[in-house]
C-alpha cells in the first residue's frame, strides 16, 4: 500500500514479488474484494496505476557494436545457434556466450525478449 500516486513504488513492489498494490486512500469496504481476489491468485492494481504501467514506453537506447547488432538481428529473425555460428564464423559455444552477454546488456532474460527489444528500438528496420 502507498499513499503516493507515483507509479514507481508500485512497480518496484510488483517486481519484488508483490501480488497486488492498493492505495492507502481506499475505503476499508473497498479493500475486501481486492484482498479476496489476491487470495484467489489474481494480481490487483488500481485502474489508473494499471493504465500508467501499460502506457507504451520506448526502451532506453543500448549502445551495441556491429557484431552485437548482427547477433540481435539473427536472434530476432529466429535463427538457431548453429545458423548464427555459421553466419558469424564462430563456434556454437561462442554464439551462446555472445548471446548471454547480449541478453545481460539488453537487460532481458531470453531470446524472445531480445527480439522484442530489437523490434521496439527499430533495429530491424535499419
Amino acid at each position: 500500500m502507498s499513499g503516493s500516486t507515483d507509479p514507481a513504488p508500485a512497480l518496484e513492489a510488483l517486481r519484488a514479488g508483490a501480488e497486488g498494490f492498493l492505495p492507502k486512500t481506499s475505503e476499508p469496504e473497498e479493500l475486501l474484494p481486492p484482498l479476496l481476489a489476491i487470495l484467489d491468485g489474481w494480481a490487483v492494481l488500481p485502474a489508473d496505476l494499471l493504465r500508467a504501467l501499460l502506457r507504451p514506453t520506448r526502451p532506453a537506447p543500448v549502445d551495441l557494436d556491429s557484431e552485437e547488432c548482427r547477433l540481435l538481428r539473427a536472434i530476432a529473425a529466429g535463427r538457431n545457434t548453429l545458423d548464427v555460428a555459421e553466419e558469424l564464423h564462430v563456434s556454437e559455444r561462442t554464439v551462446k556466450r555472445m548471446t548471454a552477454a547480449l541478453l545481460r546488456k539488453l537487460r532481458v532474460s531470453n531470446r524472445a525478449e531480445a527480439a522484442a527489444v530489437a523490434g521496439q528500438t527499430g533495429l530491424l528496420t535499419e
